[in-house]
């Protein structure tokens, strides 16, 4: 298995065998045997084997950037909606600016779209943060949602693949771990172009040469490099 190469794995499934092998995330060991314990794509860097799940909800971790929708409005922040089976909270507190409580509308509304961080997790719930540079209210772009599990493909190594995606469409992307996706470009057609391209690496994400796939959807629809 070359350490790009891309396979699907299926539970109970035996993906490599060796000392030199560790188990990363998605599978076990077993001997020298590294097993899958999901249905998932094989990744295999630097001697870690791990599978990557191709469905399933989003799972919030610390640390994540996430694009969300404002549900509600409380005394002290917002509910906001990021996908996941718990809503997150953004307290007006880990807002960058004054805030007047009276008006907490008039930083983010109902309905509004922001990009924030998940900053802990605990038995209450989930906290939000926008203290950090490209963080807020969303005002223009588009919106696409994908499967959260698809998002290291549209992200690419070392952001490769996102990377191809600007350079062709001339848009700033920024791509939330729970699967939602803002695309922000010059005019329409560029934002429908990067659009339909992430679409595609979603439905191609389990295929080898995804890379080459990309670039020769690109050729065929328009791309700008």
């Amino acid at each position: 298995m070359t350490h790009d190469e891309r396979k699907i794995a299926i539970p109970g499934e035996v993906i490599i065998k060796g000392k030199e092998f560790l188990p990363g995330e998605g599978t076990t060991k077993q001997g020298e045997e590294i097993i899958a314990q999901r249905f998932g794509l094989i990744e295999e860097s630097e001697r870690i084997v791990k599978v990557i799940p191709l469905s399933g909800v989003y799972i919030p971790r610390r640390g994540n950037v996430v694009i969300g929708k404002v549900e509600m409005i409380t005394f002290n922040g917002w509910v906001i909606n990021i996908g996941a089976s718990d809503n997150g909270f953004l307290s007006l507190m880990e807002v960058p600016r004054f805030v007047n409580k009276d008006a907490l509308d008039e930083v983010m509304d109902i309905g509004d779209i922001v990009i924030a961080k998940i900053w802990n997790i605990n038995k209450r719930g989930i906290d939000l943060s926008l203290k950090l540079k490209g963080l807020g209210r969303v005002d223009e772009g588009l919106i696409v949602k994908i499967n959260s599990n698809k998002v290291p493909r549209v992200i690419g190594k070392e952001g490769s693949m996102i990377n191809l995606i600007k350079d062709n469409t001339n848009c700033n992307i920024t791509v939330g771990q729970n699967g939602f996706v803002l695309i922000e470009g010059q005019n329409v057609d560029d934002e429908l172009l990067a659009k339909k391209a992430i679409q595609f690496i979603e439905e191609k994400s389990y295929i080898h040469g995804l890379t080459e796939e990309v670039e020769r959807f690109f050729k065929e629809n328009g791309g700008k490099k």
